[in-house]
């Protein structure tokens, strides 16, 4: 799997921020503390990174995404009660925007869960 050594290590951070601070924060508060775990693991990272959205070589938007792990793997936080086709679409479009091909979705909810999605670079236009 693309980038799994990587994802696993990012899943195992997440599961360790999420046994220590639970459910009922905001996704703020998650962030920081997986960026602390991140940065404690040697990973590189950047919080917050902006991402152009082109439509026929004009920038038409912006997102951040909330963490861009040594440049291959997007990082998409949610603190809802479960994963909705929207936070994945959300996710997809992040990938589809940058040449980062490989996204985790991570939800902080009542109950953890995650989602692995890619979109390599050879599909993208």
């Amino acid at each position: 799997m693309l980038h799994s050594e990587i994802t696993e290590k990012i899943i195992k951070a997440f599961y360790k921020v999420y046994n220590t601070l639970g459910y009922g924060f905001l996704e703020k508060v998650y962030e920081n503390a997986m960026a602390i775990e991140l940065r404690k693991m040697g990973f590189d990272y950047r919080q917050q990174q902006r991402i152009k959205v082109y439509y026929e070589n004009e920038i038409v938007g912006d997102y951040y995404a909330d963490l861009i792990v040594n440049d291959s793997v997007i990082v998409e936080l949610k603190a809802s009660a479960t994963i909705h086709e929207e936070h994945e679409a959300q996710l997809l479009n992040y990938l589809r925007a940058t040449q980062v091909e490989v996204g985790l979705l991570l939800n902080f909810g009542k109950k953890p869960e995650f989602k692995r999605l890619i979109f390599t670079n050879d599909r993208k236009k």
